[in-house]
């Protein structure tokens, strides 16, 4: 038995209040993150995963989306740091908001500071820093390395008390987090209400068009309310007294975008951001025909990679999965592939071995099995860590075994 969440359907941007025109329709979808035992089959979370976009925001988001509690909570399955380039990543950002900054003892808050990958580096500094991280487990490891930590969702009376008590902030950060925000008027006036008259809030998100190049549909799950461009970036906090100042694009996420806003008024619009605009408007990224077009991409993806997946199984290959991801979660239920097409689906994240994949109940496999197992054929889940994987993986490779990758094409390699 499948339970189904229903809410009253949203049909209107949330940021305009304009209609929505319905881009594709995913059918019912799983937790991206909901990780189950065998014995929670029967009570599984399902939602519809209809994706809008409106032309007035620029905004390509999700009709409805499960309830924040739902989705970010005490058993929550992501840890930031089991990536070791994600830890460079984040190290190498936050030595450069240490060196930019010119304030005596600056304040750093972070929203959605997961196990304290980015605020760690702060620690026994002169930066102050907060995190925000609602999902319990997660935060008590940023706790543990020494991160203060707010176990709790960003909100305007969180905004203010952290106003009241430590004063505004120099710098806001978050990374992979505002797209999960489906209030994100609210986020902005939290940011208004926090950021000091000279700070910035800088935050990375997928970028809109590198899913449109890519057709990298499987950066649609119940966590991504919204895919962002710095044309919506620049419509959204338009709405207050903030702008988008800076873009620079990063290769994190497959592709991603590290936006910086700033007051109006204290600062200059960087040429980059200019360009980057330029280049938005000529690729169409506030029309319409181009989201329809990423449509009909996805649509041939999934019938190629089907394609492949029964020709391998009616040759008698083995496939199995390479990185129980939460972007691997919506190609597995849009495309229908279950243990009889993959069977098994290997993990380092010991929260999820041992259980099944959300949705297809695909078995999760200890990692350390799999170069003992040697599968013919492995499916690339986790295809923007391709560069740390193959190189860890030379082994595997080096038997002749072949890799099955969706993105920018479906291939085997």
């Amino acid at each position: 038995m499948r339970i189904v969440y229903v809410s009253a359907v949203n049909e209107k941007c949330r940021v305009s209040g304009k209609r929505l025109i319905e881009v594709i329709d995913f059918g019912e979808q799983p937790l991206g993150n909901g990780f189950l035992k065998q014995e929670q089959f029967g009570e599984e979370y399902f939602f519809n995963m209809r994706v809008g976009f409106c032309e007035e925001s620029g905004l390509l988001q999700l009709f409805d989306q499960p309830s924040p509690e739902a989705m970010f909570h005490e058993e929550y399955a992501f840890f930031s740091s089991t990536s070791t380039e994600m830890s460079k990543h984040f190290k190498s950002w936050a030595k450069s908001v240490a060196t930019s900054s010119d304030t005596k003892n600056p304040l750093v808050i972070e929203i959605g500071c997961n196990d304290g990958i980015f605020l760690e580096n702060f620690v026994n500094t002169n930066i102050r820093t907060i995190g925000i991280e609602p999902s319990e487990n997660v935060a008590n490891i940023a706790k543990s390395k020494g991160v203060m930590v707010e176990n709790s969702f960003m909100n305007i009376p969180l905004a203010e008390a952290l106003l009241s008590e430590h004063g505004s902030a120099d710098y806001i950060t978050a990374a992979n987090v505002i797209c999960h925000i489906p209030n994100i008027l609210e986020l902005a006036k939290c940011i208004d209400i926090l950021l000091s008259d000279n700070g910035k809030f800088i935050f990375e998100e997928p970028y809109l068009g590198d899913i449109i190049q890519k057709c990298a549909y499987d950066q649609i799950y119940d966590e991504h309310v919204f895919l962002f461009s710095c044309i919506s970036v620049k419509n959204l906090f338009n709405k207050l007294d903030l702008e988008l100042i800076d873009a620079q694009p990063q290769v994190t996420h497959g592709g991603s975008m590290r936006y910086t806003i700033g007051r109006k008024g204290f600062n200059d619009v960087s040429d980059n951001a200019k360009k980057i605009l330029e280049n938005e408007y000529s690729m169409g990224l506030n029309k319409i025909e181009s989201m329809l077009r990423l449509s009909e991409n996805i649509k041939q993806s999934k019938n190629k990679l089907v394609e492949i997946l029964e020709n391998l199984k009616s040759g008698g290959s083995q496939v199995c999965g390479y990185a129980a991801t939460s972007k691997s979660t919506t190609i597995l239920n849009y495309c229908n592939i279950g243990p009889d097409l993959i069977q098994c689906i290997y993990d380092t994240t010991p929260l999820k071995q041992g259980k099944f994949s959300p949705g297809m109940h695909i078995p999760i496999t200890d990692w350390k099995e799999f170069n003992l197992n040697m599968p013919d054929y492995t499916f690339l889940f986790a295809w923007n860590h391709l560069k740390e994987i193959m190189a860890k993986e030379r082994a595997y490779t080096s038997q002749g075994r072949k890799w099955i990758t969706h993105i920018p094409t479906v291939q085997i390699s």
